[in-house]
């Protein structure tokens, strides 16, 4: 999709949406180092060091491990922790590994929504902390107008981004300018501080001052957090917009910020209050904290949307039961809006904002969870070394033994922090774990009770001869390709008929994003008026049935949407003490799939054609 737009619309769109995150990171990174819950004395030769330490960990984090290595791990252009999954998944189905890399990939999507819920938060609060500096008597305001706007930002999510997506490129391109401009005259007045480019003053730092710098890491960490999102995003842009916007635009003004912030600190120590906007000059307050608040908005809407993604190709790959996606948008397919996911997020933002009070509390909390998820996406693009791109086992060791080092450092550091603030993602990110591996469990558990209920085809179309059947077309959703739906016995024992062309229908997710419609439907006619049909969609694709059964007219079979009726099983799941789940798992199943979004809706069938039998199951 984004091969038929130019590279430069593209690459500015990237700027509006993939750097929001790691873009507002110095409103708050250098004063949280310096002045946060383990603060770093202010002194020229720690100020160097912490530069360098930020340098260095951009360089290698980011720049290295995800523009230069992960970005090439992509699955049929789509990037992150699920799509990488879905890729290593299959290549692994024979290695033993399968459950362990299914576990990392499911829990490094679980701490993406840990993340998600801090990101707006910890953003906004830091840019609307910029009216205290304005005037104190502004203080008691900051709390109730972060809540106003994040209120705001999460009730326009219905109407879609379209609009206000328009305007994200060019803001952020202002910001990152703004930025660079800013350090790049700070650092013009101390033009030594460059010197900290030079990895040899965070080797000296760490060498000298081994448990603060030890500290300091869990502080860092803030300077890359959103890096992540340069490889979750990709699908949406392309690798080569992406690389360029990051290495000519967002990185130099990034670094630059930073540095001029160091410098400013060298000449004044009580800057480290808010280092960020006292970067500028004192008439251009106001103006920056409006900027910063619109930007941290902007990157609050990226996560945002990401969630959105995460969540639907949750729903397609049999993590989390059906719910409800709407497109808010007739051109782009990318822009969802999940009502569930959105007033879940909302709940737990406006909660964090309101117990942690200020971003340096936030910041405690933030950290843990992006560290967790790049430590596992190093352990999965091991695996992509190993059984994609069958590199060397010396030239894996080197390349990921080497970033699993850095994660493993700055993974620890971080977990310093967990006592302060950092249980939160955990905590979320535990929840969400058990979430999805409960459906999935779930699931597999009413497949095989199903399968034990069910009879062989060939049985069930030699015991037909006799019964009365009728003009028309049965269409019988069902979640497996073997035997006969339960719906089907149910309709024949209630009703004792049949219609005269019988199609039995399932949905099939692939491990890529999108399914070549060549590839979509796979038919095979059977005897007694009965089809097999196979619709196959990617994980980044919403099923649409009606659509599907549109084209099987290339097989020669045709569909009167007046003339068909679908029949679907509305599974009523009761738990009990089954030694194969837990009794609380059980109730957690039985409750998410009672209050799963139905069939019909998910499946766009006309309600108007469908039929419901019911079937209990026990678990």
């Amino acid at each position: 999709m984004h091969s038929r737009q130019a590279l430069p619309a593209l690459t500015v769109s990237a700027i509006g949406v993939v750097f929001g995150d790691i873009g507002t990171s110095p409103l708050y990174a250098m004063k949280e180092i310096f002045n946060g819950h383990h603060p770093i004395p202010v002194t020229p030769e720690n100020i160097f060091g912490i530069l360098s330490m930020i340098f260095w960990s951009i360089m290698v984090l980011v720049s290295l491990k995800y523009v230069a290595v992960i970005m090439r791990a992509d699955n049929k252009g789509e990037g992150g922790s699920l799509a990488l999954l879905a890729l290593v998944t299959e290549r692994a189905k024979h290695s033993g590994m399968t459950w362990v890399i299914t576990v990392l990939g499911i829990f490094a999507a679980a701490l993406f929504y840990g993340d998600s819920m801090i990101t707006p938060a910890i953003s906004v609060l830091s840019a609307v902390e910029g009216l205290e500096l304005i005037t104190p008597t502004l203080k008691p305001y900051i709390l109730p107008i972060t809540l106003g706007v994040l209120t705001g930002l999460f009730f326009i999510q219905k109407r879609g981004t379209g609009t206000v997506g328009m305007l994200f490129g060019p803001v952020m391109i202002a910001w990152f300018a703004i930025l660079g401009v800013l350090g790049a005259v700070e650092v013009a007045t101390h033009p030594s501080i460059l010197a900290a480019l030079n990895p040899i003053y965070a080797i000296n730092f760490i060498g000298e001052h081994t448990g603060l710098a030890f500290l300091a890491l869990g502080s860092v960490v803030l300077a890359v957090t959103g890096g992540e999102a340069l490889y979750t995003d990709m699908g949406h842009f392309g690798r080569r917009p992406i690389r360029l916007a990051w290495f000519f635009f967002v990185m130099p003004a990034l670094v630059l910020n930073y540095f001029g912030q160091g410098a400013l600190l060298l000449s004044d120590p009580k800057a480290i209050a808010n280092p960020f906007f006292y970067l500028g000059p004192d008439w251009a307050l106001v103006p920056m904290v409006a900027l910063a608040t619109v930007a941290t908005v902007i990157a609050s809407q990226a996560v945002i949307s990401g969630a959105f993604s995460v969540a639907r190709q949750s729903v397609q790959m049999g993590f989390l039961p059906r719910m409800l996606i709407v497109h808010t948008s007739g051109k782009s397919e990318g822009q969802i809006y999940v009502p569930f996911t959105n007033w879940t997020l909302y709940l737990a933002v406006i909660a964090l904002v309101i117990g942690f009070k200020n971003s340096s509390n936030l910041a405690a909390a933030y950290g843990i969870a992006v560290t967790g998820t790049m430590l596992i996406d190093t352990i999965l693009v091991a695996f992509v070394m190993v059984l994609m791109w069958r590199w060397h086992w010396s030239a894996v060791a080197l390349v990921a033994g080497s970033l699993l080092m850095v994660d493993l450092a700055f993974f620890s550091a971080n977990a310093l922090k967990i006592p302060e603030g950092g249980w939160f993602p955990i905590a979320m990110g535990l929840v969400s774990f058990t979430v999805l591996t409960t459906w999935r469990l779930g699931r597999r558990l009413v497949g095989e009770e199903m399968a034990k209920q069910s009879i062989p085809m060939d049985a069930f179309l030699d015991s037909i001869g006799d019964v009365h059947r009728v003009m028309g077309t049965a269409v019988f959703m069902t979640s497996s390709k073997e035997g006969v739906p339960a719906a089907l016995l149910h309709n024949l024992k209630h009703n004792q008929i049949l219609h005269e062309r019988v199609v039995l229908v399932t949905v099939q997710t692939a491990d890529t994003p999108y399914v070549n419609a060549l590839d979509r439907i796979y038919l095979h006619q059977m005897r007694c008026g009965f089809i097999r049909l196979v619709i196959r969609y990617g994980f980044m694709e919403d099923p649409d049935i009606p659509r599907a059964l549109e084209h099987c007219s290339r097989f020669g079979e045709s569909f009167d949407m007046m003339e068909t009726t679908f029949y679907l099983s509305r599974e009523t799941v009761v738990p009990t003490l089954n030694r194969n789940i837990l009794p609380l798992r059980a109730r957690l199943f039985a409750l998410m799939s009672k209050n799963a979004t139905s069939a019909t809706e998910f499946f766009k069938i006309p309600t108007n054609r469908v039929v419901e039998l019911g079937t209990q199951l026990t678990i």
